[in-house]
């Protein structure tokens, strides 16, 4: 096995008496799919949460390539080559679908802050245009090079949120982080999803996924971590996860068939 990309040792999370992430050792191997699974409120989005700075863990450790960002500010790690999307789609609804992803572009290369980044958008010269062509790029890789002069609130549930992972990797990040992105998509809008996030990868990107369609994580994924109450009980191949009586008992139910 190779040298994980990201990894965490003893993650804890505590919010007053009550333990969202509980000692959790978690890994993510390069070029993989990698699934968080679990009921809800097991803390698998407060375990991204506090890999991707958008909290600060309680005790324990992060460490991406080898170097620890244990509380780290977002838009550092996201620098450093970590992107996310969210389970409640987080756009710029009133910018147009080029502008959303000019923002990510420029969040990698200007200031720390989005609001700074979407402020400058009009701005002209060389820098402005790669960030144009960057974003036109991933556009096009997600399909929505059409869209591109459209309000980003006009658009599909669907398409907002492969704008949101548009956006995500225009940052250019090595690991993106898709928390339960196939919400509210319909069959079709997610098989679509299934071969992108497989282009993603195939792309150079690995990919950490939280997700409650269960048949998506098991054809998809290489490897399977679950969590219930905020406690790490299984890991390991789709296959093994299946089979595994514990998180049968805790979340796929007796009859899971997927």
């Amino acid at each position: 096995m190779s040298q994980a990309l990201l990894r965490t040792t003893g993650l804890c999370r505590k919010f007053g008496g009550i333990t969202a992430v509980n000692e959790v050792d978690f890994s993510v191997e390069p070029g993989t799919i990698t699934g968080l699974i679990g009921p809800n409120g097991a803390g698998k989005t407060t375990l991204f949460n506090n890999i991707t700075g958008m909290d600060v863990p309680s005790s324990g450790q992060v460490f991406f390539r080898e170097r620890e960002i244990t509380g780290q500010p977002a838009w550092r790690i996201c620098r450093m080559g970590i992107a996310r999307t969210f389970q409640n789609i987080r756009l710029f609804k009133e910018l147009t679908v080029l502008e959303n992803v000019m923002v990510g572009r420029h969040f990698k290369t200007g200031g720390n802050r989005l609001a700074a980044a979407a402020l400058s958008l009009l701005g002209a010269g060389r820098d402005q245009k790669a960030i144009v062509g960057s974003a036109m790029h991933w556009l096009e890789f997600l399909n929505l090079a059409d869209f591109a002069g459209e309000k980003a609130r006009n658009l599909a549930y669907g398409r907002q949120r492969e704008l949101e992972i548009a956006r995500a990797l225009a940052t250019e990040p090595a690991v993106i982080f898709l928390d339960e992105p196939a919400a509210g998509m319909n069959a079709i809008e997610t098989a679509e999803l299934m071969a992108t996030i497989h282009r993603i990868r195939d792309a150079g990107v690995t990919v950490v996924l939280i997700e409650h369609d269960m048949k998506l994580v098991m054809n998809i994924c290489s490897y399977i971590t679950v969590l219930n109450y905020g406690s790490k009980i299984a890991e390991g191949t789709p296959q093994a996860i299946r089979e595994n009586h514990e998180v049968i008992e805790a979340y796929l139910g007796k009859d899971d068939s997927a």
